[in-house]
């Protein structure tokens, strides 16, 4: 079986809760996953890493291209056997992410992108991520800004989050669960995706979620202009910045277990 864009978009459905790569219509949000892992990926240069929550599993192969060793795990058995059939050279394991398959201070790395949100106990989920590090290892996070994601309600309005964070909820949670913080940055628009925003009347998110939420699912119909400009989006057309970390649409942490 030729593994195919295509085929790795449709192996999976497509929830609300991951991003697959290969889809026009969700072409935005997989560019805006893949720009993160772009400008963590030196991190991983030479490294054993362990990527805590792989879902479909581009992100971990993107840095088996860079890393000594890659173990990617997830909760969900779909998705570890997609992961597993799609990307053969990584090694890929279902697990609790409360319980890592690891033994202690053995791994460089940990990853975790887009997924500590999802997390009911995330305390115990970055103990277990400091217990698997060695000494100087290094955790990636990245998560959707609370503040510009769910700006007007203490619930997350998407399903599958169960806790959103500031950028100061996520330094001190970091620093209470005993890392210390390396960098917080935040990932923005860049120049082309905020003429997009100016083209789509001022927010291209917002133009996608009238199109996915006015429809029943499966069914929205995409205007032609607003399909080709989002399925025109590269990984490049975001920043990842320091500064006014509250306005940054993703954070971008890097923590460091001494």
């Amino acid at each position: 079986m030729s593994l195919t864009a295509e085929y790795r978009a449709e192996a999976l459905h497509l929830t609300g809760e991951r991003t697959v790569p290969g889809v026009p219509e969700e072409n935005y949000w997989f560019r805006r996953h893949e720009a993160a892992y772009l400008a963590l990926l030196p991190y991983c240069d030479d490294a054993i890493v362990l990527e805590a929550g792989c879902g479909e599993g581009y992100g971990a192969a993107l840095i088996a291209e860079r890393a000594h060793r890659v173990l990617a795990v997830d909760y969900d058995t779909p998705t570890t056997e997609h992961a597993a059939r799609c990307y053969p050279g990584l090694g890929v394991a279902r697990t609790n992410l409360h319980s890592l398959p690891v033994a202690t201070g053995v791994v460089d790395v940990v990853a975790n992108f887009q997924v500590i949100e999802h997390l009911w106990d995330q305390e115990r989920f970055l103990s277990e991520c400091r217990r698997v590090l060695r000494p100087g290892g290094r955790l990636l996070v990245t998560t959707p800004n609370r503040l510009t994601f769910t700006p007007d309600s203490p619930t997350p309005l998407n399903p599958f989050h169960t806790r959103e964070l500031s950028p100061s909820e996520l330094d001190t949670l970091l620093h209470d669960t005993g890392f210390v913080v390396e960098s917080l940055s935040g990932l923005r628009h860049g120049p082309a995706l905020a003429e997009l925003d100016r083209r789509h009347g001022g927010s291209i998110i917002e133009a996608q979620l009238e199109v996915v939420l006015g429809s029943l699912p499966g069914e929205a119909v995409w205007p032609e202009p607003l399909r080709g400009d989002v399925a025109g989006i590269a990984a490049g057309d975001f920043a990842v910045r320091t500064e006014d970390l509250d306005a940054s649409l993703d954070l971008v942490a890097v923590a460091v277990r001494p």
